[in-house]
C-alpha cells in the first residue's frame, strides 16, 4: 500500500506493507481521538466532572437552590460575553471550546495571529474583571 508522510516538511509517497499501513491508520484514529477528548475537556476537567458541571448530573441529585444558583451564574458569564464584539465571542470561541490555535483562527477569520490573540485576551480581561468584582458567588 502506499501512504504519504510529511518529511522534513515536504510531503513523500511511501510504499509500506499492509501490516505498516494498518498501524498508521490506528496511530492516526488514536491521535484524532485524543485531540477530540483534549476539545471535549478544553478546562482540564474530568468527563464525570465535566457532565456534573455542565450537566447538572452526578452522583448526587441537583436541589433546585443549586440549580437556581448554576443557572444565575451561566447567565451572568453570558452576560459578560455578550458585553464583547461578535468577533471577540467567535474567536474566543474558537479557542477557548474548539481548541484552535490563534494562527488557525487568523487564517479562518482572515486575521493576523496578533489581533486574534488582542481579542481573546479582552475578553479574558473581561471575565478577570468580573471575577474580581464577585469573589463569593
Amino acid at each position: 500500500m502506499e501512504v504519504t508522510i510529511n518529511y522534513n516538511g515536504q510531503a513523500v509517497a511511501v510504499e509500506v506493507t499492509l501490516e505498516v499501513y494498518e498501524f498508521l491508520d490506528r496511530a492516526d484514529h488514536k491521535t484524532e481521538n485524543l485531540l477530540h477528548e483534549q476539545r471535549r475537556h478544553w478546562d482540564g476537567r474530568e468527563f464525570d466532572e465535566y457532565i456534573v458541571a455542565t450537566e447538572g448530573m452526578g452522583i448526587y441529585g441537583e436541589t433546585p437552590e443549586e440549580y437556581l444558583c448554576r443557572m444565575e451564574t451561566l447567565d451572568e458569564l453570558l452576560a459578560v460575553l455578550y458585553t464583547c464584539t461578535e468577533a471577540q465571542r467567535r474567536r474566543f470561541s474558537l479557542y477557548a471550546l474548539d481548541g484552535l490555535t490563534l494562527a488557525k483562527i487568523g487564517a479562518m477569520c482572515g486575521y493576523s495571529k496578533v489581533s486574534v490573540y488582542e481579542s481573546i485576551l479582552a475578553v479574558r480581561k473581561k471575565f478577570l474583571n468580573f471575577f474580581a468584582n464577585h469573589p463569593n458567588d
